[in-house]
């Protein structure tokens, strides 16, 4: 029996949990809720090792060490650019540490309920392991970010999920008695979990991860109820709640359902590339140029991408805008909602270059904005200002809301080169007669733009 001062610390423990969900609903406030909920994990860990008589405890203590040792220097050195990685990859490891609790308990489970969710969890834990484990390869380009196409991929992904299905009824007629056939199930999952994600690519990716962060969530709150661990069943409750909230969100962002995200690369297969890269001109002008097109504008608006992370210009952008209003422009930000990597991804790189909050402007605030502006300056975006979303029916990004850069007047693009974005298509903006393309690195070129600026 836990004793109640034991209750009662978990129960603020879960209460830290909620403040930290809600302090990472602000940028201003983002900060305090990661330390809150910190601080309520590490109060439950330590009253779970004095509650609780724990056998193993050497292994215990030596396993925290391991992934003290790898999640701390992780977390330090990981760049903002690969942040959606390290994301992915802490995801796969919760749900593939709850499928493997949930699999020790299953000899132990009683009948009904705990033995039903201790089976769910390992089928669910171990899609989240596999599913995240193929998004990380994917954002790190390790492998193909277009969309994996498997001959028979519809057939072979139902028929899989029928199979996880009839092992899950098998395993409860069996009692949980049967460790292999729940080591069966468990892999006949990891296949779904990689089946589910190989046909999902480009700017779809990072909604795929909210979706198995969520169904992480859904594990550990399972393996809660299995393990008796009320704070277990509220943490990964809320991960859950708030993984699927947030995958509707970044879903509705981009027009699209769910499921046409997961399964529509089966249905637009034969449908086109929606614009390949062909050889076509283009007009690219110096630093000089740009300068002159942007210090004499009346109204600029800065569009950032993954470009802009990649080359980490977030305080050369900041510095450039600085200059542009010292000139009496009128200067802000245009923020897709999926922009970068993740939600969020650009609203945090540039609150580190202290670029105040209220001049960035999200899609449906900026876009009637970018209609009268004289400059739109798109920094390293690509798929999120591609007319192919409205244009090409065959595009893997069609149906997406875009920000309307091509509807400003003049529009300057800063690109390495004319290699596609991360939806694998060409920008149909870059060939418009109203774009200027800047080509190198982009804090090279915004630096080359502050000095001419400086110069006019």
């Amino acid at each position: 029996m836990i004793p109640t001062w034991a209750q009662v610390a978990y129960l603020v423990a879960a209460v830290c949990f909620v403040l930290s969900l809600k302090g990472l609903s602000s940028p201003k406030t983002a900060r305090a809720g990661t330390l809150v909920g910190a601080v309520g994990a590490l109060a439950a860990m330590i009253i779970t090792f004095i509650v609780y008589e724990l056998d193993n405890l050497p292994w215990i203590l030596g396993a925290i060490a391991v992934g003290v040792a790898i999640g701390v220097p992780a977390a330090r050195k990981v760049a903002m650019t690969a942040m959606p990685q390290l994301v992915a990859l802490f995801n796969g490891v919760g749900g593939g540490a709850a499928a493997l609790v949930a699999y020790l308990e299953l000899s132990e489970a009683e009948r009904v309920v705990p033995l039903a969710a201790a089976a769910a969890t390992v089928a669910i834990g171990s899609i989240a392991f596999s599913g995240s484990v193929v998004t990380f390869l994917k954002l790190q380009e390790l492998m193909t970010t277009r969309p994996v196409l498997l001959p028979n991929g519809p057939v072979l992904f139902g028929g899989s999920l029928v199979v996880t299905a009839g092992l899950l009824v098998w395993l409860y007629a069996v009692d949980g008695d049967s460790l292999l056939l729940g080591a069966i199930l468990g892999a006949v999952a990891l296949t779904v979990g990689v089946l589910l994600v190989l046909p999902v690519g480009g700017a779809d990716v990072p909604i795929v991860i909210s979706l198995l962060n969520a169904m992480t969530g859904l594990a550990v709150a399972a393996s809660g109820y299995v393990l008796g661990n009320a704070l277990l069943l509220i943490g990964g409750t809320l991960v859950g709640a708030s993984g699927t909230i947030l995958t509707r969100m970044m879903a509705a962002a981009m027009g699209r359902s769910v499921v046409s995200i997961l399964f529509g690369a089966f249905s637009s297969a034969s449908g086109g590339d929606g614009g390949a890269e062909v050889d076509r001109p283009v007009r690219s002008s110096g630093p000089e140029d740009v300068a002159v097109l942007l210090g004499f504008a009346r109204k600029v608006i800065v569009v950032p991408g993954y470009g802009l992370a990649v080359a980490q210009a977030q305080h050369t952008v900041q510095e450039l805008a600085d200059l542009l209003e010292s000139r009496g422009v009128d200067v802000s930000y245009a923020i897709h909602p999926v922009a970068g990597r993740m939600p969020g991804h650009m609203n945090v790189l540039l609150a580190e270059a202290n670029v105040p909050y209220e001049r960035l402007k999200e899609m449906d605030a900026a876009n009637p904005e970018l209609r009268t502006a004289d400059v739109a300056l798109v920094v390293g975006a690509n798929d999120v200002v591609n007319p192919a979303a409205r244009n090409s029916p065959g595009a893997p990004i069609y149906g997406m809301p875009i920000l309307d850069v091509d509807q400003a007047k003049a529009v300057v693009f800063l690109k390495r080169s004319m290699r596609p974005g991360f939806a694998g298509i060409s920008n149909e903006l870059l060939y418009d007669p109203k774009t200027t393309l800047l080509f190198g690195d982009a804090k090279e070129s915004l630096t080359k733009l502050v000095a001419a600026v400086k110069n006019l």
